[in-house]
């Protein structure tokens, strides 16, 4: 396997024709439809293959519709744990840190940004098992913690997956510029984020699915970021 080494977290070559004006009405009936069939207690895997053939869709519109899509369930717990991002000053938060760092990354280098079924904003990357920093890096961590300062919060706590290559590089970064900002953050390095963000009785900051489905309170704050301070991004609606 050649090594890694893009510079950027923009668009895949294919992007553009697969997420063009003609290709989105497509792509909005899969993720609704997606969305039926696991309302209706299908599998993940079952159903995108089952609208994926439908359609003809790619494997990078499948990814797309599977982040995308969720139950009626799913979706209805995930507004009644949201909360607003006035509500939260004072209050201490977690945030996970690969999935909103490389979102914004997404944003800043002209990625597909996915508006999905609960209104989170994802990304198209996959870090499988190892992280590389890009240009837009030291930038996305600055924007997060402008946003982050914004909030007025008590206490900013940051999880990285500690099993991913190069986390232990950008845990040091991001402690480095919080320094320098005067950001009163603590970085922690875990062998299983997601259970500590469940469990840990703050306010979440992420768009992991399954971690949304968990916590009792989560603030959308990567869709605040992202249309009020990137502008210019390359934000698919795939909502119905």
């Amino acid at each position: 396997m050649s090594p890694d080494i893009r510079q950027h977290r923009g668009a895949h070559p294919a992007d553009e024709k697969l997420f063009n004006e003609e290709q989105v009405p497509l792509l909005r009936m899969s993720v609704e439809e997606l969305s039926w069939l696991l309302s209706r207690g299908y599998s993940m895997k079952a159903s995108v293959k089952l609208v994926g053939d439908k359609y003809a869709l790619t494997e990078r519109q499948r990814l797309a519709i599977a982040r995308a899509a969720c139950s009626d369930g799913n979706l209805s717990t995930r507004e009644s744990s949201r909360l607003s991002t006035e509500s939260v000053a004072g209050k201490d938060l977690i945030v996970d840190g690969f999935n909103v760092i490389i979102t914004v990354e997404a944003a800043l280098s002209g990625g597909a940004l996915l508006l999905c079924r609960d209104n989170c904003i994802r990304d198209l990357s996959s870090v499988h098992g190892s992280y590389r920093a890009v240009k837009e890096t030291d930038a996305a961590i600055k924007l997060i913690g402008q946003a982050l300062e914004n909030l007025k919060p008590k206490s900013v706590e940051w999880v990285l997956d500690k099993p991913i290559s190069n986390s232990g590089r950008l845990a040091k970064r991001i402690r480095e510029l919080a320094s320098e900002r005067g950001w009163p953050w603590t970085v922690e390095l875990l062998f299983n984020p997601d259970n500590h963000i469940v469990s840990a009785n703050k306010i979440a900051i992420t768009s992991d699915s399954v971690i949304l489905d968990r916590v009792p309170g989560w603030v959308n704050f990567k869709r605040e970021l992202i249309e009020t301070r990137v502008t210019d991004s390359w934000l698919i609606d795939l909502r119905t």
